[in-house]
């Protein structure tokens, strides 16, 4: 979706105010010499159970590393992720960035980076600047495993419709080419459609109601996220489990009561606390400035599919 012009000039507004402030940093302790320092955690949203329990996985390793932790809500909109940035630049010793868009967060990032800000990247990756570290699940093994799981589901045939995150961002391309590069082992599966529906729920209710009557043959959903895939199984109803598979990906508490219920036939559980806590360690180690295995790196979390079989290992 394009930005309106109001939203981007107040882009460029953000950039500039970036570039102005970011090599005063008269408010940053000097790397290194920080006892507490602070990190500001700047989200795409906090209007999704992944991002909350990322969240919380960050602020109990703050507490746990004495890390003073700004957390800061771009409620989907690259235009107000900027402008929160431009605040950093002045008064963070690194930056935690789950960006919007991997694409739109560049210019802002390339500032930090101007800004001697350290930045770590967490579940997505940041286009056209340097970070410290990259946090993230293995977006496209995940993609390729919810693949096989489908295919399992539907009897390694049928029509299978797709429903898409984020454009721009690089967990939604990575686990479609992921999916693409399974399904394509399965030469009686067909994918029929695939659309955006921006990893929300109510959006994927209304994209897959349509989606259905176009296709009424279909009988597997990939869904990118829990959510667009919890948004799958509202529109199908009592066809959810059963005339119709629905995969997702994430590992929320709703995906896997779903999975429980029978309704979702699999997820790929990420391990969301876990990547707030890792984003964290890798800020700390970016601030001192250390190299090799005290310095940051980019850090893989391992994703495990989960189905009706297994939940029980996820669940309490």
């Amino acid at each position: 979706m394009k930005l309106t012009s109001f939203r981007k000039a107040a882009t460029v507004t953000a950039i500039a105010a970036l570039v102005a402030t970011g090599t005063a940093g008269c408010n940053r302790t000097p790397a290194g010499e920080a006892d507490r320092p602070t990190v500001v955690l700047s989200l795409s949203t906090l209007n999704n159970p992944f991002f909350v329990e990322l969240r919380d996985g960050a602020t109990a390793e703050a507490k746990k590393q004495n890390v003073d932790l700004e957390i800061v809500d771009a409620q989907n909109d690259s235009a107000t992720q900027a402008n929160q940035l431009a605040t950093a630049a002045s008064t963070a010793d690194a930056v935690i960035l789950n960006a919007v868009d991997s694409d739109a967060a560049g210019p802002a990032a390339k500032a930090l980076n101007q800004a001697d800000v350290p930045i770590v990247a967490v579940d997505r990756a940041v286009n056209g600047a340097d970070v410290a570290s990259f946090v993230a699940s293995d977006n496209v093994a995940g993609g390729e495993q919810a693949a096989k799981a489908l295919a399992e589901a539907i009897g390694e045939q049928g029509e299978v419709i797709v429903l898409q995150g984020v454009a721009g961002t690089s967990a939604s391309r990575d686990r479609g080419e992921g999916f693409t590069k399974g399904i394509a082992a399965y030469p009686n599966i067909t994918v029929v459609a695939q659309q955006t529906a921006n990893f929300d729920r109510a959006t994927a209710l209304d994209v897959t109601t349509n989606l259905l009557q176009a296709h009424p043959n279909a009988v597997g959903v990939f869904a990118e996220n829990d959510e667009m895939g919890l948004g799958a199984i509202q529109a199908l109803g009592s066809r959810a489990g059963t005339d119709v598979k629905v995969a997702a990906f994430d590992g929320t508490e709703d995906g896997l009561k779903a999975i429980e219920a029978g309704t979702l036939s699999s997820t790929i559980a990420q391990q969301p606390a876990e990547l707030g806590a890792l984003a964290v360690d890798q800020a700390v180690k970016a601030v001192k400035g250390g190299s090799g295995d005290d310095g940051p790196s980019d850090q893989a979390v391992e994703v495990i599919t989960v189905t009706k079989e297994n939940v029980g290992d996820f669940t309490e």
